[in-house]
């Protein structure tokens, strides 16, 4: 199906994940992630039950995408695992700002030239920077990975190199599993 910026109303399940606390997740459809403008990363404004929420979407993969239900979406009643809720998406207008950690504000603090090239880039380019920094799984990897995002960004690079902005390349992405109960 084509890709479209029209709202894209659909429903879907709600799930706890098998490991990871005490929240809600859901995938999309595939035909309603199909419409969407890109395989990565996809900021959203819509409804949940008829309830405004605005965020970002997470590729799984496999060419769809999962949303967190935020704790803090206020909803009248409880949502809860195992009902199917309704939705209405569309992409964002204007891509918000991302979350800087503070590691990483300390880091680009102390590097006018990295702080120069981060701050003339766009959102979705500091986005898919902190997230290609987030996806080590060790403590060490982050630090590594800080370092040369600074080194790059210090000689004028605005994209991080090399990186699968889908996770279908390299499987960097995926939607928790669900809990049995």
């Amino acid at each position: 199906m084509a890709k479209t910026l029209t709202p894209i109303k659909f429903k879907a399940q709600l799930y706890k994940p098998a490991e990871g606390g005490d929240w809600l997740f859901l995938r999309l459809p595939q035909d309603a992630s199909d419409q969407l403008p890109a395989r990565s990363e996809v900021s959203v404004e819509g409804t949940l039950n008829g309830h405004p929420f605005a965020t970002t979407l997470q590729p799984d993969s496999e060419g769809g995408h999962w949303l967190e239900v935020e704790a803090d979406w206020n909803f009248d009643s409880k949502v809860n695992p195992g009902e199917t809720v309704e939705l209405i998406v569309s992409p964002a207008l204007v891509e918000p700002e991302p979350k800087v950690p503070d590691d990483l504000r300390q880091a680009l603090a102390a590097s006018p030239a990295a702080f120069a090239t981060w701050n003339d880039t766009t959102a979705i380019a500091r986005r898919d920077w902190i997230t290609w920094m987030g996806q080590g799984r060790k403590a060490e990897t982050r630090i590594i990975r800080i370092n040369k995002m600074i080194d790059m960004l210090s000689h004028g690079k605005r994209r991080v190199c090399c990186y699968d902005r889908s996770g279908q390349a390299s499987k960097a992405f995926c939607c928790p599993v669900p809990a049995d109960d």
